[in-house]
């Protein structure tokens, strides 16, 4: 995709004034140079144009906003005058893999007071003896080289002041998500073992009424039982043998002497 076209679609009906961040990876530039950037995004702080077959930044637009400059993986040479005049508050610049031969070709970079990260990974200049300690006394404002500084620790992963505050308001934003997302499946997992401990209560429940209902049976038929036997005690005793016998199925003597009379 060109330039000019990869612009339009990053601005997404927005004036260039409002835009702070712009990144044009790997789009196609035109004959090797900056196109379609003008002093019209005057609040743009980080730019990106890696992998664009960019040969010179001649055409960069004043950018006095810009700090964070990523322009790794072109066949620039030289020519870095050019970022001292019209990017003159620039703090992080990776120039990594393009084809900057010589120290020397790094002395413009001086005028840059705010700069304080380089990368030159993958240039040339980096086989060169003594190329770390030569570019900290050429540049004095440098704090990291290529990731590192001139004791050898290694640069922060994020840096506020060469990122966007933008990037940065990103990052935030989705580690909140992230831990909402955590939040929410907690809360999940704590609704289904309580489902399940409801459960467990019910059927325990159920199950105590139904052993209070069997005994409350038993207890009511033993109940039947005793209501009999104190009617039985109640009658008289020619009674109550005349009972007993019917329920035996016999009959009483005297019911046969009385059938015998007849």
């Amino acid at each position: 995709m060109e330039m000019k076209k990869r612009l339009t679609l990053e601005l997404r009906n927005k004036k260039p004034g409002e835009v702070k961040e712009l990144v044009l990876d790997n789009c196609r530039s035109d004959d090797g140079k900056v196109v379609g950037l003008s002093s019209d995004f005057e609040n743009l702080e980080f730019l990106s144009m890696i992998n664009i077959n960019l040969l010179s930044v001649s055409n960069l637009p004043k950018l006095n906003k810009l700090r964070k400059l990523e322009l790794s993986d072109n066949r620039i040479s030289g020519g870095l005058e050019v970022l001292a005049e019209r990017t003159p508050n620039l703090t992080h610049l990776n120039l990594s893999g393009n084809k900057i031969k010589d120290i020397n070709t790094l002395e413009p970079l001086k005028k840059l007071p705010n700069l304080h990260s380089l990368d030159l990974f993958n240039c040339e200049v980096t086989m060169l003896i003594n190329y770390r300690e030569s570019v900290f006394t050429l540049l004095p404002q440098l704090t990291y080289l290529d990731g590192f500084d001139a004791d050898d620790r290694e640069a922060p992963d994020s840096d506020p002041e060469a990122d966007g505050d933008g990037l940065e308001d990103e990052y935030e934003n989705g580690e909140g998500e992230e831990e909402d997302d955590d939040d929410e499946e907690d809360d999940l997992d704590e609704e289904v073992i309580d489902d399940e401990e409801d459960e467990d209560d019910d059927l325990e429940g159920e199950e105590e009424e139904d052993g209070v209902d069997d005994e409350e049976e038993d207890e009511e038929e033993d109940g039947e039982d005793d209501e009999e036997d104190e009617a039985d005690d109640d009658l008289p005793r020619g009674e109550k043998r005349k009972r007993n016998l019917e329920d035996e199925g016999e009959e009483d003597p005297e019911d046969e002497e009385d059938d015998e009379d007849d």
